[in-house]
């Protein structure tokens, strides 16, 4: 009886120091995961997020300023053929930037739910992705082998999927760059600056990602006396924000 009971003991010590093992073995395999694999893997997925993003922001910019009349943008003030003052028209910049914030929004959101086939976009736009696993809602796929950081590594395992959310609110506006243009003249260049935060999505891991985008849309050559006051409006133009819905 004593003999049982011992070695019943023994097996009862055995399993405690297994389950003790076996709970260190996870917590160090997490903790490795979380120093070693996970900031790798997130370095792909922000490269890949923003590069997705940009496709979606440059078609959107290009759909809604390819019909704009670029000396439609300014209003320009002249006394006795001298330039006095130089202002956007704001009813087209509001429409403009109220136009493409509101597509890019919309073309994120279709994605991020997989609805690709509602996109408003080019349709040679997403010619490098997989359209099936887009409608899965997944923008791209890591493979694991990357973690080893060996090029001969880099393609094998299985895939990591990558997803995203669009969160907070996306922020649009006019920006610009005033150039002085050999004797007399200034340079204007007009760019739409987009800021949005896009959440993304791994099997062991989430982060938030901003994406502040500066694109130039115009240049405009403004000869003759260039102002004191010029580009007022274009320096305090107001942002245009849409909330995700």
């Amino acid at each position: 009886m004593r003999r049982i009971r011992l070695k019943k003991r023994i097996k009862f010590k055995n399993s405690i120091l297994i389950i003790i093992l076996l709970i260190i073995s996870i917590f160090l395999a997490f903790k490795f995961i979380n120093l070693k694999i996970n900031p790798v893997l997130l370095d792909y997925a922000n490269m890949e997020a923003r590069k997705l993003a940009s496709i979606i922001i440059n078609d959107a910019i290009n759909k809604n300023f390819k019909d704009i009349n670029i000396d439609e943008l300014f209003i320009i003030t002249k006394e006795e053929n001298e330039i006095k003052a130089i202002d956007f028209n704001p009813i087209i910049v509001n429409q403009v930037l109220t136009n493409t914030t509101t597509l890019i929004q919309t073309n994120l959101k279709y994605l991020e739910q997989g609805k690709i086939e509602l996109l408003n976009l080019n349709t040679d736009a997403l010619i490098d992705y997989n359209t099936d696993k887009l409608r899965q809602g997944i923008i791209y796929e890591i493979p694991s082998g990357v973690i080893f950081g060996n090029s001969f590594l880099a393609n094998i395992g299985p895939k990591i999927p990558v997803r995203f959310s669009l969160v907070g609110d996306i922020v649009s506006y006019v920006n610009t760059n005033v150039k002085d243009y050999g004797i007399n003249n200034a340079l204007i260049e007009v760019n739409i600056v987009l800021e949005l935060s896009e959440q993304l999505i791994l099997p062991f891991v989430t982060d938030k990602i901003t994406i502040d985008t500066t694109i130039p849309v115009a240049l405009k050559l403004i000869q003759g006396t260039v102002p004191n006051y010029y580009l007022n409006g274009l320096q305090n133009s107001p942002a245009i924000t849409l909330p995700i819905s």
